[in-house]
This record gives structure tokens, sequence and C-alpha cells, in this order.
């Protein structure tokens, strides 16, 4: 049995649940992190000692952390095609886009976009700051539109690994509170997206939970 630790909300989780629906996959997901806590007991720690989420456990195998290894695991254990293609370069360029869209585009929104805006109280924001993260995302966004443009996919004309890392921080740049130009190509890419089960259900959370708020005292 598969079974996940890590809250909904987790940008990271959820793209490890919707890569796991895209694959057909059951799993046990056990919140934590967040409101749920639970990161510093010593039976988490054991299993990751950085104390972030996800974690992963396929059966008695040992625990699996950071959520794009996770994902990697999975897609060469359990991926079939088209998810995973049979042609070893296929593959290959599918794992470079994965890459690229987990550590340079998410790289770009997570925490200069989404943590810089939504993450931090409306009264310590640097909007200029934002506003300028936001159109370095959008640049990135430039380059990955026309292959989406040509296939309807990252790779292709079939949603792969790649789409799982490009695909789900998008959720969260066309739903925030911000001044937006994304390329069309990436507007159509997103409405195909939503339409997606495995999307719906895990990507398009509701984060208001994550609103920055200064205390007071």
């Amino acid at each position: 049995m598969l079974t996940l630790w890590g809250r909904a909300t987790s940008s990271n989780v959820q793209a490890v649940m919707w890569g796991l629906e895209e694959m057909g996959l059951e799993v046990r997901r056990i919140d934590a992190g967040g409101r749920f806590g639970g990161l510093d007991d010593p039976a988490y720690r054991e299993m990751n000692p950085m104390g972030l989420v996800p974690v992963l456990k396929d059966g008695d195998g040992p625990a699996l952390f950071e959520s794009a290894a996770i994902l990697r695991y999975l897609w060469g254990t359990y991926g079939r095609a088209p998810f995973r293609p049979d042609d070893a370069g296929d593959r290959a360029v599918v794992d470079v886009w994965a890459e690229w869209g987990k550590h340079v585009l998410c790289g770009a929104f997570t925490v200069p976009v989404f943590w810089a805006h939504w993450r931090t109280p409306e009264e310590d924001r640097d909007t200029a700051a934002v506003a300028a993260a936001v159109a370095r995302f959008e640049a990135l966004l430039e380059i990955v539109a026309p292959r989406i443009d040509r296939g309807g996919f990252v790779v292709g004309d079939r949603l792969s690994l790649a789409d799982i890392w490009v695909g789900h921080v998008l959720y969260r740049y066309f739903t925030l509170d911000i001044e937006r130009a994304a390329p069309p190509a990436i507007e159509a890419y997103y409405r195909r997206l939503c339409d997606r089960p495995g999307y719906a259900t895990h990507v398009m959370v509701n984060y208001d939970e994550l609103k920055g708020v200064r205390r007071s005292g």
C-alpha cells in the first residue's frame, strides 16, 4: 500500500497526489504539516530529517522525501505509456522538462510570487518585487508556451510527468489577486488541465488558510 504524509494545501503534496491519480494508483494520505502539525515528532523526523512534506512509503519500503524524487520513483516503478513513454529517448525528454518545471518554473513562482504576495501580510508586501517576480515567471512561461501550443502538452500530445510540475503551479498563478499577462497557449492549457479530474481534486484546492496575517502583540 502507498501511504503519503502531507496536507492537502501543500503544493508539493498536490503535485504528488495529482501524479498518483494520473497513474491510476491508490494512496492513503495522512494529514501532516501546517495546522495538523506532527513534523517535529521523532517518528516523522526519522522518515524525513528535514521535517517537511510530503513523505511517501510504498509498503515496507524506505520512507521517501522530496516531492520530485517521490514522483520520479512512482513514474519509474508504476508509470505506463503514455504518461511514461516506452521509448528511452522520449522518457529523457519528459524528465528534462519535469526537472525544468520543478526547479526553474516552480522555483520562480512559489517563493518570489506566492509566498511574497499571499503568505506575506498585506501591509508587509513588497508589491514592486512581486510584480517583477511575476514578470520573470511569465518570461519562463513564454519559453514553454510554444511547445504546449504545438502538441497540447509539455511533451507531445499526451500528459506526462512534465505536465505535473509545469501545470500544478498554474492554479495559484491564475487565481491569485495579482496582475497577469499569461501567454494565450498557457491560458488554454490551464483550462484543459482544469477539466482533468485529478487536477480538479488535488490541485484546485482552496488556499485561504495560507494567507499571511500579521500577528498582534
